[in-house]
């Protein structure tokens, strides 16, 4: 069903995030707090992510004024991994619209495993959203670009401008990806059987996997989430990255599905956008306010960080974050 909102402004309605000193004093908390659980294993289907310290933790806000403010391993380098589908989706809504990224990528949560096969047969051909594998390998496709090389210089560019810095790809987890990313190429060439990937759909494969390959490290992701909770310009550069149109639509995605199967307990606890990704990085939006960024590698059964979660849980309630969350106005005499 297509909703009648044509010519209708979209309003905008957040409050001010706490102060500075506030900021600091709650991330120190958080981090302590998360920093006393020790459950969760590092990943170890992909053979280099197994070689992740287990006890590596950090934590960083971004807000959209421009302060950073960061505890632990905020700098240690590791790959993107999964995280890199949201950013990824918000460059091709910027490229082709909000309808068309709805029609062709979709934005409904499939239920079942990020990597997922049977999500694609029962649902005639589509990925159905961009945050599992098979939709994540339909919007890379539609990244422009001449070739494979072409596209992936786009991704690697606007994934730097998000991020605020120049990014450059892992060779080592790239190389170790190549070689164990069959189940993906099988995805990519079933999605082309559906006519869902117009593109050499291994060509498709080899740019995702170097996009999953970038490296980066917490205050950079915490950087880009903040450039999503301040309408597309990053708060640290100043540089518009992609409009708020397209900030809104990506959020409303990793509502849905940023946290695969799990994503409806994470809103539920949480209340804010975020995604994840199985080296241990993971990302949290709070629109008109901050961007949050963790890395701790221990995951849960669903992929995700195990500290990470528990810290933004920390932060979210602490610092009044939840989307959902609203107190009365009534005021009894």
């Amino acid at each position: 069903m297509e909703l009648d909102v044509a010519g209708i402004e979209q309003a905008v309605a957040t409050g001010a995030p706490p102060s500075d000193s506030r900021i600091n004093a709650l991330l120190a908390e958080a981090f302590a707090h998360a920093s006393k659980h020790s459950e969760g294993t590092v990943a170890h289907y992909i053979p280099i992510l197994s070689r992740a310290d287990p006890e590596a933790f950090g934590l960083c806000i971004a807000d959209v004024s421009g302060g950073l403010h960061e505890l632990g391993d905020t700098r240690r380098q590791f790959s993107i991994q999964s995280i890199s589908k949201a950013f990824v989706f918000a460059l091709v809504c910027e490229a082709i619209g909000h309808e068309r990224a709805l029609e062709i990528v979709g934005v409904n949560n499939t239920g079942l495993a990020f990597n997922s096969v049977v999500a694609i047969e029962l649902n005639d051909g589509h990925p159905m959203n961009p945050m599992v594998n098979a939709g994540a390998l339909a919007t890379t496709a539609l990244v422009p670009g001449r070739t494979a090389d072409e596209q992936w210089e786009a991704v690697r560019e606007g994934l730097s401008l998000f991020a605020g810095r120049d990014l450059r790809m892992d060779d080592e987890v790239y190389e170790s990806e190549s070689h164990t990313n069959l189940r993906n190429r099988a995805i990519a060439q079933l999605l082309a059987s559906y006519d869902r990937i117009e593109r050499d759909p291994l060509d498709v494969v080899d740019v995702y996997t170097r996009q999953c390959s970038l490296s980066v490290d917490a205050r950079d992701l915490a950087a880009m989430a903040a450039t999503l909770a301040d309408g597309g310009v990053n708060p640290v550069t100043g540089e518009r990255v992609v409009s708020a149109t397209v900030c809104r639509d990506t959020l409303a995605v990793l509502a849905a599905s940023g946290l695969y199967e799990a994503s409806g307990e994470w809103l539920f606890d949480i209340g804010l956008p975020g995604k994840s990704g199985v080296s241990g990085g993971l990302i949290t939006v709070a629109p008109g306010k901050v961007g949050i960024g963790s890395y701790a590698p221990r995951l849960d059964l669903a992929g995700n960080s195990v500290q990470g979660q528990i810290a933004t849980a920390y932060l979210s309630r602490a610092m009044g974050l939840n989307i959902f969350a609203s107190g009365s106005h009534f005021r009894s005499e």
